[in-house]
């Protein structure tokens, strides 16, 4: 059984300047996720699935299709818009905001099949953590409610030029994720690393465990997260700028016992292009990941 990846790209980097999936960043112009679906080819992944927007949908298939990566491996595109709900829910006047990373989740439904890792377009995640997912997905096959993530430690996944959103996690004795909560503007301040939300400036371990949204999940993830979305819909679907985070259903699962999320141990180390600022810190990371013969 060959996994699938399943890349969130729909979002159009509003805070970097543009379309970042598509920036150049490598050696040889190079994106980042030119190397996530290269080491997921190398662990062992058959299909890669984007979710994208109609908006710049062509601009992106040029760059981004089977011939990209010399056809080994099979692409798809499944697109996200505001407009895409279950039946009965309208997009309230007045809402830009998209609805989140697990409506992006959602639109992949009818195209994947098996089970997946989500990752987003943009980050850098390392060769080891798509070989610890893929390896742990292969034992998923016919499985429900056994998922997985790759965490990361929190002090590794900061930006220099702005604060950041990490899902921080709690994890048990025995490696399973007992919570995670999606924390929107973390940064490095002259006290340490905090969070700051309407009540304040919150401090954070720098060895927390942090979600970069590289999840494994197995098939009835979308019919049950779905069911989750239409009760988000109902309570807060009239907001303008409320999401539906992936957080919010794998925590809504593992407090009814549905599932049971296992945090996967890596040697990777993430690193990726949250605002503009960022790119030369990556362009001369993965300079030296090419001299040290990793690509």
């Amino acid at each position: 059984m060959q996994p699938t990846l399943l890349v969130l790209a729909a979002g159009m980097g509003s805070r970097y300047g543009g379309l970042k999936q598509m920036d150049g960043v490598g050696p040889h112009g190079e994106a980042i996720l030119d190397y996530s679906v290269m080491d997921a080819i190398k662990a062992g992944f058959g299909k890669v699935v984007f979710v994208i927007r109609h908006s710049f949908a062509d601009d992106f298939k040029k760059i981004f299709n089977e011939q990209h990566w010399n056809n080994r491996i099979k692409v798809e595109y499944v697109f996200q818009e505001l407009d895409m709900l279950p039946a009965g829910f309208n997009v309230p006047d007045g809402r830009e905001k998209p609805w989140g990373t697990n409506h992006a989740v959602l639109m992949a439904k009818e195209a994947i099949h098996e089970p997946f890792a989500i990752i987003n377009a943009d980050d850098f995640y390392g060769s080891d953590a798509f070989r610890v997912m893929a390896d742990y997905l292969r034992t998923l096959e016919g499985k429900k409610g056994e998922y997985c993530m790759v965490g990361y430690r929190l002090e590794n996944t900061l930006s220099e030029n702005g604060s950041v959103s990490r899902g921080v996690c709690q994890v048990s004795d025995e490696g399973l994720l007992i919570g995670m909560t999606e924390r929107t503007s973390i940064a490095r301040t002259p006290d340490g690393i905090a969070y700051t939300d309407d009540e304040g400036s919150h401090p954070l371990p720098a060895d927390a465990t942090v979600s970069m949204n590289l999840f494994g999940f197995t098939p009835d993830y979308f019919v049950e997260s779905e069911k989750l979305f239409v009760d988000f819909l109902k309570e807060r679907g009239n907001e303008l700028k409320s999401e539906y985070y992936i957080p919010l259903a794998v925590n809504t699962f593992i407090a009814n016992g549905y599932a049971t999320m296992r945090v996967l141990k890596t040697t990777a180390k993430w690193f990726g292009v949250t605002y503009k600022e960022d790119r030369p810190a990556v362009v001369a990371r993965l300079k030296a990941l090419h001299e040290a013969g990793e690509y």
